[in-house]
């Protein structure tokens, strides 16, 4: 590695300390946070504005916040990102964790299409491929991404009436019965499916957000029923959320939800 530039390094650590809180600091405060020398810092906030990486607050003398150069940069940053891509770095780490089949799938009109999976690296172990589609109903991942939907689309996509498809005896087939495991999804953060899609197989599943915080796609484990268990319920769960939350934080997201 080369040397470090201490005056790049200290605009570029002005520039993330406009991550936190409301957005807007003033000169005393970014002197503070980052224990510079006055002169220093406003010569960077110069600069900086200069180039329209900070502007001025309307109505709020001596405050800053990010400009459009900022913004043109993350946007270029999010055009660039493959969801496919991260998708598998991050369903590659959580299968190592876990030593079972990792997916994540986005959902199209009421199926759920695999964009990437890793698989177990046990001999019994779920059978798919990335590019697959299933019912959205039958599956965790799908699942997850119904509950999020807003209201009026998921109303669009669910007749009140009328039997939804059944890959397994234990498939939601009842639309009233799906939204009812979907509230509960909605107020849990995390879906699970009993063999609902594979006769002998359980999984869980959490969203993946976007840098707007709207759920773009979800990542699920998989686990044959001879390894499943009650006890191992809840760590699956943690570490399908950790999977989601990593995923979402390489597709720019920074918390809180749309």
């Amino acid at each position: 590695m080369g040397r470090l530039v201490p005056a790049v390094t200290r605009a570029l650590d002005i520039l993330e300390l406009f991550l936190e809180g409301d957005g807007t600091l003033s000169a005393p405060e970014i002197t503070r946070k980052l224990q510079l020398p006055r002169t220093t810092v406003h010569e960077l906030i110069t600069t900086l504005a200069v180039r329209t990486y900070l502007v001025t607050v309307p109505g709020r003398p001596g405050r800053y916040r990010l400009g459009v150069r900022a913004y043109q940069l993350g946007s270029r940053y999010a055009e660039q990102l493959d969801i496919a891509a991260e998708g598998n770095e991050v369903a590659r780490e959580v299968a190592e964790t876990c030593d079972e089949t990792v997916h994540v799938a986005i959902l199209e009109d009421l199926d759920v299409i695999y964009i990437a999976k890793v698989d177990s690296i046990h001999a019994v172990r779920m059978v798919s491929a990335a590019g697959r589609r299933l019912p959205a109903h039958c599956t965790s991942v799908g699942k997850m991404l119904l509950a999020s939907l807003p209201a009026e689309e998921l109303d669009a996509r669910i007749e009140e009436e009328g039997e939804l498809v059944a890959m397994t005896r234990n498939s939601i087939t009842d639309p009233g019965e799906l939204r009812t495991a979907l509230a509960d999804i909605r107020a849990r953060g995390i879906a699970f499916e009993h063999r609902e899609s594979n006769p002998d197989v359980s999984c869980v599943a959490a969203p993946v957000r976007d840098r707007t915080g709207r759920v773009v796609a979800a990542l699920s484990i998989s686990v044959p029923m001879i390894r499943w268990s009650e006890e191992g319920e809840a760590e699956l769960a943690e570490l399908a959320a950790r999977g989601a939350a990593d995923l979402s934080a390489r597709l720019g997201h920074r918390g809180g939800a749309r």
